[in-house]
């Protein structure tokens, strides 16, 4: 009976009953399918303005106006099954090892996390997202975006599975694995930078603390995944242009342009300017941000009706 009354005197208590690291997973996954569902085409013009050299779009409304009418509307969702397929398991694979991360940093008695532990896992989720899925999909995704044409039959990949069984015939393995080192740097960075200002935001406009019992409402969830997700872009802007040049690139007819990540900078800012390190930077903020609100609005209701249903956890 003491034990009982201790229990209910302690605000505390509720916290310490944890939501498993594979519900935060399979929240990230459904909020991954329907934002890369919504957003695609934004992606595709991202790409196809990192890729373009000689200045053949003239922005983004013009990009995608460009390929809507030469090559027909269905292209702007070119890549979409790599690219949902690679955010649903980054998404998985990102919040449910931030979770398993958090944990090692969390105050036994509290159950918090620290602003440092929390930056931690963000950037060690981060990283592990990008060696195990992030660069493989990437890769297939960037070659099949930069294909232009209407007719199929003249297209060099026919579609994923052949994309990514052609790039290991030409180039090994590997191949799948191009433009990892700045994959690495961004993802790491971006996902260090997101959970936390994603935490930081719930506390500063809502009041929410993790696992409080509170629910936001999604258009609340939504106004702190878009803030959250502004950063990211910014900072990593360079780290995302090599990493789509060097996707992009192929062994036919010599050698690589660019040998690495760092030779990738040095040579698109002698040749092209310290701007175009930021190439397709506003396509990425029309993408990335929004992107972050749409999952965060899923995940968040889904989170919300596992503590109230499975741990009972009401608002304190």
């Amino acid at each position: 009976m003491e034990k009982d009354g201790a229990a209910q005197d302690n605000p505390n208590s509720q916290q310490k009953k944890l939501i498993p690291p594979y519900m935060k997973a399979i929240s990230g996954s459904f909020g991954g399918i329907v934002e890369a569902s919504c957003l695609q085409p934004i992606d595709v013009i991202k790409t196809r303005l990192q890729l373009d050299r000689s200045g053949n779009y003239k922005g983004i409304l013009h990009c995608g106006t460009t390929i809507s009418q030469t090559e027909g509307v269905r292209a702007l969702w070119k890549g979409l099954t790599p690219f949902a397929t690679h955010l649903t398991l980054k998404y998985a694979l990102r919040m449910g090892s931030n979770a398993m991360l958090q944990s090692a940093f969390k105050d036994p008695e509290t159950g918090k996390v620290s602003n440092h532990g929390r930056f931690l896992s963000g950037f060690g989720a981060g990283v592990l997202e990008a060696l195990v899925i992030v660069t493989p999909f990437e890769v297939v995704k960037i070659k099949l975006q930069q294909q232009r044409g209407l007719s199929p039959d003249l297209l060099k990949y026919k579609g994923p599975v052949h994309c990514a069984q052609t790039i290991i015939r030409e180039e090994g393995l590997r191949g799948l694995w191009a433009g990892a080192s700045p994959t690495v740097m961004r993802n790491g960075t971006n996902q260090a930078a997101m959970f936390s200002a994603k935490n930081a935001y719930d506390v500063l406009l809502w009041k929410k603390h993790e696992q409080d019992g509170k629910v936001l409402q999604p258009w609340q969830s939504m106004i702190s995944g878009f803030l959250a997700g502004t950063a990211g872009p910014i900072c990593t802007g360079p780290f995302d242009v090599v990493k789509t040049r060097l996707m992009a690139q192929s062994r036919e007819g010599g050698e690589l342009k660019y040998k690495g990540m760092i030779h990738a900078i040095r040579t698109i800012y002698a040749e092209e300017g310290l701007a175009a390190l930021w190439k397709g930077l506003l396509p990425r903020l029309m993408r990335i941000p929004p992107g972050q609100a749409i999952m965060w609005a899923v995940a968040d209701q889904i989170i919300g009706l596992y503590e109230r249903r499975y741990l009972q956890i009401t608002p304190l």
